[in-house]
């Protein structure tokens, strides 16, 4: 008995000398390493790592850029289940404990006793955000020491909702997904108050093991810990055994769902993403900025889809290039899910679907989906597939199925009015993109058939002629140096000597043929190049060039040679909508923009756009303002006298009333102005025009220059895309006119001289003249200008008209 009272004696001295020692020891790492503890109120502030987002101006997603997804939500926003879920997984007592689950640790220090190395680390969920805000990943005891301080430390710092708001926001759960809300995305394309319960316990299976418990990557085991996790909601009564019941019967629904725009821009995403790296850096990926941009995300749509259907009929408009590929039938049960699997190796563009010919009739083919359902394509959707032979011929019509292809074959639809009809891939190209007149806004753009096909953005780095296109800034700069509506010039054969040249320049109107003395309107608004190349030789080569630099044209891109008046030059889509903008504006330069402001993490404006905008009133103001030192707008400059554009704009409203562009009479106003545009061989078509509230550029081509065939102009390949994306830009909007300046006079003159008319001259017409251009005389023998053969000169046009 005294033996077992000393050895009682002995353990009770040996137990509290290793108590004293265990408190000294602790005591000791506490104060070396209290001193270097992160203060916990940088968490209140923390800035967590979130992803790019950009925004159309009617607050719609078009893109997210970086490798970690993450949507912050405050704790009031998270669903019960899902909180409970999450600390039934991780942390039960999470509510009660002090930052430390003390049977957590002392379970972890055995482990450690026993094995030699932590395991299950007895983390509280106050540890885990210690160690994700603050510390490594790396398992060691000072680093698990520091964790306990800290959780301490957070715990007397913050309340309880705030800690697992941290937590939840930023723990990593697979699939590049940081946070809850993320995660209820990635795997379930839907937002944490959409998911269900067997949903939420899946989610909080994930931080044990992201991947182990991946339910796309490892449905079993996810599905095991979810069941886990239901089993120990109900013990703690978070739930009741009929709910914990019906969740465990769900089946896993978890699928891979990338972040989902809510526009279709990808150019337009894509300019904003180099742009915003570009002023804040590789950063820009992290921060959590929010980019508005400028983009009407209908007017969006609208042109994306316009172009897409020009140019599909382009392509169909010339011949079937034949099938896109060939499958040949499998055998097996398996069969029809083999092909589905192959057929996902040809993209879906836009409203062009991949399918498989399963058999072929007379006048008719049964086709597989890529989504697994099988369809009909009747005779009426194929019956235009007449071979494509070259760009200008196509083979006789198809007289039955397997004249276009055979069962095997990968074929492309589309679907209208609940039918399939054949279509194909077009190997054409082209650009969509509308500014806002008044200060340069990108309301739309579209630099290409598919964004994923090719990421060329033909709107902004396309160099290609205008062509006629062009020919509106010659003629603004003859208005503004002397010339009229009604100046003459004589449209006639000319020849050009250069010794530059191996052989003599022998320009063409596109008509080939020739009309003799005509006034400047109706040449431009019938386009005839040798009126053109008069024009500009009269006008003069220098004095033009110096214009259409004002007007914002590149100058080392401008040819000093005649051939400038037939468009060779050579600009981007945006550089000739630029230039109509200012047109459409009345005549100021305005410079096209696409971020409208950009918001940090924290809801401050850290960027606002501040364009120059066109306003004449502000103008005048300005310049009739006596003081220096009053403040000033931020107005757009001139490019001309307000009076020209205004002349200029009338005459492209007749390209539109009477010239070569009739065709947009079809949406019935009277506002509209614009031009065609088509180079030699038909190698570029554009058509370019506006009204007041919206200028538009369409170019059409493909990105190895080559014709697009005869007859492809401007009227044809690229103006049904402007009317097509016109019609809905301008649904239920008021005409847009451009305000007359004062100083305008208009009279009748004789349309065949373009001088005064004589008094009650039957065929007499109105014209528009800046006051002191005004013809008062009538003369009998109005002569024309042929231009000469050669040369340039500066001489003001008034000389010529007047003399």
């Amino acid at each position: 008995m005294r033996n077992f009272v000393r050895l009682l004696r002995f353990l009770s001295w040996m137990f509290a000398a290793g108590l004293a020692a265990g408190i000294v020891i602790a005591s000791s790492f506490y104060l070396f390493l209290s001193p270097n503890l992160p203060d916990v109120e940088q968490l209140r502030s923390v800035q967590l790592q979130t992803p790019l987002r950009i925004y159309t101006r009617d607050q719609q997603l078009l893109g997210e850029f970086g490798e970690k997804r993450r949507t912050p939500v405050s704790y009031n926003q998270i669903p019960t289940n899902l909180v409970n879920a999450f600390l039934a997984a991780e942390d039960s007592a999470f509510f009660e404990h002090q930052g430390v689950n003390v049977k957590s640790l002392a379970r972890a220090s055995l482990q450690l006793a026993s094995t030699g190395r932590i395991q299950s680390g007895g983390s509280t969920i106050t540890m885990q955000v210690a160690k994700n805000f603050f510390l490594s990943q790396e398992r060691t005891f000072d680093r698990k020491f520091n964790e306990i301080l800290l959780a301490l430390k957070i715990e007397r710092e913050l309340e309880k909702p705030e800690i697992l708001e941290l937590y939840l926001n930023k723990i990593y759960l697979g699939n590049r997904a940081y946070g809850i809300e993320a995660a209820a995305n990635a795997y379930y394309g839907k937002s944490i108050k959409e998911l269900t319960l067997a949903q939420a316990a899946m989610i909080a299976g994930l931080p044990k093991a992201p991947s182990k418990y991946n339910p796309i990557a490892s449905p079993d085991r996810a599905l095991i810990r979810r069941n886990w996790i239901l089993g120990r909601m109900q013990e703690l009564g978070m739930i009741t055994p009929e709910q914990q019941a019906e969740a465990r019967k769900a089946p896993v629904t978890a699928s891979y769902h990338g972040a989902q725009p809510e526009a279709n821009a990808p150019y337009v995403a894509e300019m904003a993403r180099q742009e915003i790296v570009n002023r804040f850096g590789v950063d820009a990926y992290t921060d959590g900025y929010n980019v508005i941009l400028t983009i009407d995300s209908k007017l969006q749509k609208e042109a994306d889809a316009a172009l897409k259907r020009g140019l599909v009929e382009y392509s169909e408009r010339h011949g079937y290039k034949g099938p896109a590929g060939h499958i040949d039938a499998p055998e097996g049960d398996e069969a029809l899910n083999i092909v589905v699997e192959r057929l996902k190796e040809f993209p879906s563009v836009g409203a062009l679907k991949p399918a498989w010919v399963v058999a072929v009739t007379e006048k008719k083919a049964t086709l597989l989906m890529s989504s697994g359902d099988t369809a009909t394509l009747l005779w009426e959707g194929m019956a235009w597939a007449r071979k494509y032979v070259h760009v200008n011929e196509r083979g006789g019509s198809p007289k039955k199925a397997e004249d276009i292809f055979k069962q095997g074959d990968v074929i492309y639809v589309k679907q209208h009015d609940d039918k399939l009809f054949l279509s194909q891939i077009p190997k054409v190209q082209g650009a969509v993109v509308s500014l806002a007149p008044g200060d340069g806004a990108i309301l739309a753009l579209t630099g290409g058939f598919d964004f994923f096909l090719s990421k060329f953005n033909r709107a902004t780095q396309a160099l290609r002629q205008p062509g006629s296109n062009f020919k509106p800034f010659v003629y603004l700069a003859a208005l503004e140096n002397g010339a009229t509506a009604s100046t003459t010039i004589n449209d006639a054969p000319v020849v050009f000597e250069d010794a530059n040249l191996e052989d003599s320049w022998r320009p063409q109107n596109s008509s080939l043929n020739f009309n003799g003395p005509m006034r400047l309107r109706k040449a431009l608004y019938q386009s005839r190049n040798l009126v053109s190349i008069r024009l500009l030789q009269k006008v003069g080569i220098d004095t033009t060039v110096k214009f259409l630099s004002q007007v914002g044209f590149e100058e080392s891109r401008i040819p000093r040679n005649l051939s400038l008046a037939l468009g060779s030059v050579e600009y981007t889509p945006m550089n000739v909508v630029s230039g109509y903008a200012a047109i459409a504006n009345g005549g100021y330069k305005v410079s096209p923009y696409l971020i409208d402001k950009v918001i940090d993490y924290n809801g401050k404006v850290v960027y606002q756009s501040n364009p120059a905008v066109a306003c004449s009133q502000c103008d005048s103001n300005r310049r009739n303002s006596d003081s220096k030192d009053q403040p000033q707008s931020n107005i757009a400059p001139p490019i001309a006298d307000p009076r020209s554009v205004y002349i200029l704009n009338s005459i492209l409203q007749d390209v539109i009333k009477r010239g070569t562009a009739t065709k947009a009479l079809s949406l019935g106003r009277s506002d509209l102005a614009g031009k065609t545009g088509t180079t030699n061989d038909q190698v570029d078509a554009w058509f370019s025009g506006y009204n007041a509230n919206i200028a538009t550029t369409v170019w059409v081509g493909f990105d190895q220059p080559s014709t697009l065939g005869r007859r492809e102009y401007g009227s044809r390949a690229a103006l049904p895309i402007w009317i097509d994306f016109m019609e809905d830009a301008l649904k239920d909007t008021p005409e847009a006119q451009l305000k007359q300046p004062p100083g305008i006079v208009t009279v009748k003159i004789d349309p065949n001289t373009g001088e005064r008319a004589a008094p009650g001259q039957d065929d007499a017409i109105f014209e528009m003249f800046k006051a002191e251009t005004v013809p008062q005389v009538v003369r009998q023998d109005s002569p024309t200008y042929d231009g000469g053969s050669s040369g340039s000169s500066d001489t003001p046009l008034m000389e010529m008209i007047f003399n």
